[in-house]
């Protein structure tokens, strides 16, 4: 069962830092989170041309791409966050897609197409809306939102659920992952609100999101089973929105205890004694999105001690001999711990993008 500050509805407004300050400390359960230096980091990752490979050296994937733009617009590097975003664009494939892994500006072999890689960017694209107001770029990125998001949805089966990959001979996985479909849910979401702010209708991708949102809340069964021992299984129902009020509590709190270990972070698998950064920053950012300020506070605190002294959080480390895996820093992670502050404590107008998420039926 989950501990009692899971279980405390704690609405209090947490103050914030002013931007120019960038350290963010406004109470005891908090790490002290240089906001300007772990954005800086992401930006040292970051190539001329835009790319935000994993690390310095490492490849660079769709959805980690989009992710590390988001942090660094969540530090104020936003001229940083567009060349990310024109990156993607400038990459795109004539179907829509990206390839999942890149090295060097080109696929890497065994490269193959997933819609959840492709359809990340509507979140990046919103949250940068969201934090800026700039109209023209929205604007500017809608085609390649709109053409990412096609693709995707020519994966989703009659059931609802989304197709995992297409390999590069054309031929599709029939498997559905519960954690893509359900960032897909999100991406769908987030693609719908630039659509209304564009000025378009999209009944297909409305479509697409009740049916796929059906699939995650009533039949999982759909699902590949065995990614179930992954914590972003978990957790990820929740966070995107398509499990909301009691569902969406029952949920967190009955698989409480087989993916966290306090102190230490949220579990990559059940197990496996690894703790990770970014799904601990994660479940962060799902509990501050349900409400439940009082436990994402806590968790947030658990980052405390994992960071670098260069902005960078690390990936992850093994429990309980502490040792730090991998020793790759990556700009991910980064991100994840940006977003995961800005959800708590208001630091743009984009952290109401999750918590939006879980507004209304």
């Amino acid at each position: 069962m989950a501990p009692e500050f899971f279980q405390k509805r704690n609405m209090m407004q947490i103050g914030k830092e002013p931007m120019e300050k960038a350290v963010i400390s406004p109470g005891a359960l908090y790490p002290p989170v240089d906001i300007r230096a772990t954005a800086s980091f992401i930006h040292s990752v970051q190539k001329p041309n835009g790319e935000i490979p994993w690390s310095v050296g490492g490849k660079t994937d769709p959805w980690d791409h989009v992710e590390s733009a988001m942090g660094l617009t969540v530090g104020g590097f936003y001229e940083a966050a567009k060349k990310a975003y024109l990156w993607s664009s400038d990459h795109q494939l004539p179907d829509g897609s990206w390839w999942s892994y890149y090295e060097n500006g080109r696929p890497q072999a065994g490269a193959y197409k997933d819609p959840n890689m492709t359809a990340y960017l509507a979140v990046g694209m919103l949250h940068f809306y969201l934090c800026t107001g700039d109209d023209a770029f929205l604007w500017r990125m809608w085609g390649t939102v709109s053409r990412a998001m096609d693709y995707a949805m020519r994966l989703q089966t009659a059931q609802g659920p989304i197709y995992w990959a297409e390999r590069a001979d054309g031929t599709i996985d029939p498997t559905a992952l519960l954690t893509g479909s359900s960032s897909m849910y999100l991406s769908l979401s987030s693609a719908l609100q630039i659509a209304a702010l564009i000025g378009e209708a999209k009944p297909a991708w409305e479509f697409s999101r009740t049916r796929l949102g059906q699939a995650i809340r009533h039949k999982p069964h759909l699902f590949d089973q065995t990614k179930a021992c992954f914590s972003m299984d978990w957790y990820y129902p929740v966070l995107c929105g398509a499990l909301k009020g009691r569902e969406a509590a029952e949920r967190i709190e009955d698989h409480w205890e087989t993916f966290t270990v306090p102190d230490w972070g949220v579990l990559c698998v059940s197990d496996r004694p690894w703790a990770t950064m970014a799904e601990t920053a994660e479940l962060v950012m799902t509990l501050a999105a349900m409400g439940n300020q009082d436990a994402a506070e806590t968790v947030f605190g658990w980052l405390a001690d994992k960071t670098d002294g260069d902005g960078a959080f690390w990936t992850g480390l093994t429990i309980p001999d502490h040792v730090i895996y991998t020793r790759e820093k990556t700009a991910w992670t980064a991100a994840a711990v940006l977003l995961a502050a800005d959800i708590l404590c208001d630091i743009t107008p984009a952290a109401r993008l999750f918590k939006r998420a879980h507004d209304g039926p």
